[in-house]
């Protein structure tokens, strides 16, 4: 086979195979239903409004042989039937919110167990262009539910400052402005503890500080251990070829301390999932933004989720701890609410950065993206830096496309003898394969070294695709004249068609296959691969063009050099 044919053969095969798998998943998905009842003869299954109003036990209570704990001290609704959605209790409902205003939220907090219900990112419009924000948190609808829920917990039969208690606030309104910080208390008392509930937001950041001043005036020890939980409807995604952002993966996940873990909903042994995990975090991820709980280092926590249909309830229990008498103790746990954004994120947690989903690829596309970050410093677009950075790989890889392209340019030099060998033996296929490989190793040509080049593209390319799929920062990001949003399909398909003009030059300059039926396949590839770019982000495409161009340039001098006749072949 023609070494001309087979690095777009096998680029070809990779997307067949990709989306085949990816048709497969869409057209045969688990079951639900089934996976429920299956989970159902393991564990009790709970109605959507119990996975809202639950409250996780202590981790020493929830040991084997432990007695129930965690009673919730506020009555709550009757359940109702399955397959009904959450209702929020009446008395939550009535709870008085407060809103909170930085420079980057729109946050509102119920101050009924200060619960995170709202949070607006002001930075991330829904749509370019248009006024709404991206909003996380949601308590608008039960069918949209998302909320960040947080409290003390401990031994049954006593009340607790968990997230269906009744806190107190001295404003119903707060406004960052110019300060750096901003703190958000709020206040629960009962039987001589006071607890102090904080959110502490800082000017630019994501991160949100949750800290819990526990203050035990009565007589007796106190105990009570931190939880913080993620509960949200999130239907499974219809996936579509022509929106590539639906394959991303969106749900709960974890940091299990020592590697990054997706607690699909759809699979049976994620849906009562329990597991102690020291230096781990527990996350809601969607598209390219998050919510995440990162508890204290050092501090065992018990990660669990429970599944009802749409519904997940993703929760994390830290160890219990006791409050003498007269003293103070402060327990501390770190938020993330808004973009994937790299930087933030490790500022967090260097392991947080593991949410934005490179999957296999990391070892390849968080290097990329860190080259990106650089020069995207210099050049202040996303675009450019592209361009930029598939020139430096284009160097990086100089010395294999240079041996590829002189091997190519022989092979195009060959092209008449091999002609009139095929016409010599056109009815002798054995004396033609011989007669091939001996003016192969005469004239010292590898037919088949244009290959090696493109299977070192191919994770470099799909190393792009994650990147730009994945990467918050390049959210809308524009490049120039009409690509308004690098993340997204060129709206004119102009990238494309450039694409397939590149192509078609570079085919022309490269050999021509003996066979005519490859050879009629290689005209018409050019079309195929930019009917395929036409719906990938506009971002992908400009850089498979620019590396097309660059190839062009680089196959043209070697040519040249060798004084292989550059004129464009005929057909």
């Amino acid at each position: 086979m023609n070494n001309s044919l087979r690095p777009y053969l096998w680029l070809a095969l990779v997307f067949v195979l990709y989306l085949n798998y990816t048709t497969w998943q869409r057209e045969f998905p688990p079951n639900p239903a089934a996976s429920l009842a299956a989970s159902s003869q393991t564990a009790p299954s709970k109605q959507p409004s119990s996975l809202a109003n639950s409250i996780p036990p202590t981790q020493e209570s929830a040991a084997p042989g432990a007695a129930p704990a965690a009673a919730t001290p506020t009555p709550l609704p009757p359940q109702p039937a399955p397959g009904i959605p959450a209702v929020k209790p009446a008395a939550v409902a009535n709870a008085p919110l407060i809103r909170v205003h930085t420079d980057v939220y729109d946050i509102e907090i119920s101050t009924r167990g200060g619960t995170l219900e709202e949070a607006r990112l002001l930075k991330y419009a829904e749509v370019k262009g248009q006024p709404a924000r991206v909003q996380l948190e949601n308590d608008a609808s039960p069918r949209t539910v998302y909320l960040l829920q947080s409290g003390l917990t401990g031994p049954a039969g006593a009340p607790y400052p968990n997230h269906t208690a009744l806190f107190t606030a001295p404003q119903r309104s707060y406004q960052m402005d110019g300060a750096r910080q901003l703190r958000v208390p709020l206040t629960w008392s009962s039987g001589g503890i006071t607890v102090t509930k904080t959110y502490v937001f800082t000017k630019g950041s994501y991160g949100i500080r949750l800290d819990y001043t526990v203050q035990n005036r009565g007589a007796a020890p106190w105990r009570a251990a931190p939880y913080a939980q993620l509960y949200r409807d999130d239907p499974r995604t219809k996936r579509s070829y022509f929106h590539p952002n639906t394959y991303a993966y969106h749900g709960p996940a974890i940091w299990n301390g020592s590697k990054y873990v997706v607690l699909d909903p759809s699979k049976t042994e994620y849906q009562h999932f329990s597991k102690t995990v020291t230096d781990g975090w527990i996350a809601a991820t969607q598209d390219d933004f998050v919510s995440a709980v990162v508890p204290p280092k050092g501090a065992p926590y018990r990660f669990t989720t429970d599944v009802s249909g749409p519904y997940y309830l993703l929760s994390a229990v830290g160890p219990e701890q006791t409050v003498a008498p007269g003293a103070t103790t402060t327990i501390r746990q770190t938020l993330f609410v808004g973009p994937m954004l790299h930087a933030q994120l490790a500022k967090i947690d260097p392991t947080l950065t593991y949410v934005v989903g490179y999957g296999m690829l990391t070892i390849l596309a968080g290097p990329l993206f860190w080259l990106l970050s650089k020069v995207h410093a210099i050049t202040g677009n996303w675009g450019v830096s592209i361009i930029v950075v598939t020139f430096l790989l284009k160097l990086v890889l100089y010395p294999l496309s240079e041996a590829s392209g002189r091997s190519m340019a022989k092979m195009k030099a060959l092209g008449p003898r091999i002609k009139n060998i095929q016409e010599m033996y056109k009815d002798d296929k054995e004396k033609l394969g011989r007669a091939m490989m001996e003016i192969y190793k005469r004239e010292k040509v590898n037919p088949v070294s244009g290959c090696l080049p493109m299977i070192v593209q191919i994770p470099v390319f799909l190393a792009f695709y994650w990147v730009l799929l994945y990467s918050a920062e390049m959210r809308q990001a524009p490049f120039a004249f009409w690509i308004h949003d690098l993340s997204a399909r060129d709206p004119y398909f102009i990238l494309p068609a450039i694409m397939a003009i590149a192509m078609f030059v570079q085919y022309k300059l490269n050999p021509t296959s003996p066979d005519p039926t490859q050879a009629k396949v290689m005209m018409i590839m050019p079309i195929v691969m930019s009917a395929m770019f036409a719906f990938f982000p506009a971002g992908l495409v400009l850089y498979y063009v620019t590396n097309t161009i660059l190839s062009i340039a680089q196959q043209w001098n070697i040519n040249r050099r060798l004084g292989v006749n550059t004129a464009p072949q005929k057909a």
